[in-house]
């Protein structure tokens, strides 16, 4: 099996690089994400506080999430469910983030995760993947770039989808985001020992991927 974990701070294109290496080498792209929003989404169609550990974890007692890929696309299927259409609603965002936060669901969605890793070759990206998530991933990054080209890329993909923010703020966040995941008691973000360091600052999308899969070929020899 390959395992490749791709880890960094936010902004930094770990989704859009694993997304695309994923493809390039024909294996799965596995959404994390996703999982954490479909929580979110059966959450909230119970009425339960996505706040509120123990009405969370209720929720959770008889979760049934079953990740399929239907015309090569990742499709979410909870308790029978197709959920994967609501799942970029506005608000689903917010709520996804609010029950990430809390251990119960973590420790679900990790369980899930390294379950399905168990059986594929896939690429998940995250905060926490090589050093918490897939220990033992036989392929680990750890990708990152300056705040400010963070925010910078962050800023144009906001202006691009309509959305109206300074660049101030969206630096702000990420300065923000980069402490609060760094700090984070439950797996925090840090480099594994074993990832290969990528800082993308000064780099394309394509020589990250290309580099991405070098980096994979030469340990596959």
């Amino acid at each position: 099996m390959i395992n490749i974990a791709i880890d960094g701070p936010a902004g930094a294109g770990k989704s859009t690089i694993a997304k695309a290496v994923a493809g390039k080498l024909g294996i799965i792209y596995l959404d994390t994400g996703a999982m954490y929003r479909s929580v979110a989404y059966l959450v909230l169609k119970r009425g339960a506080d996505v706040k509120d550990e123990a009405a969370v974890a209720e929720v959770l007692s008889d979760l049934d999430m079953d990740i399929r890929y239907e015309g090569g696309a990742q499709q979410i299927y909870v308790n029978g469910e197709n959920v994967t259409p609501y799942l970029r609603a506005p608000h689903m965002s917010k709520a996804a983030s609010d029950v990430s936060a809390l251990p119960v669901v973590r420790y679900k969605m990790v369980e899930l995760q390294r379950e399905f890793a168990r059986t594929h070759d896939v690429v998940l990206d995250g905060r926490d993947i090589g050093t918490f998530v897939l220990p033992d991933a036989n392929c680990k990054f750890f990708m990152t770039a300056a705040p400010e080209e963070r925010a910078k890329r962050r800023h144009k993909e906001l202006a691009e989808k309509g959305e109206v923010c300074s660049y101030d703020e969206v630096l702000a966040d990420i300065v923000k985001r980069d402490y609060n995941d760094s700090h984070r008691a439950v797996a925090p973000l840090k480099q594994a020992d074993d990832a290969y360091y990528l800082d993308t600052t000064n780099l394309t999308i394509e020589e990250v991927i290309d580099e991405v899969v070098r980096v994979v070929g030469e340990k596959k020899k």
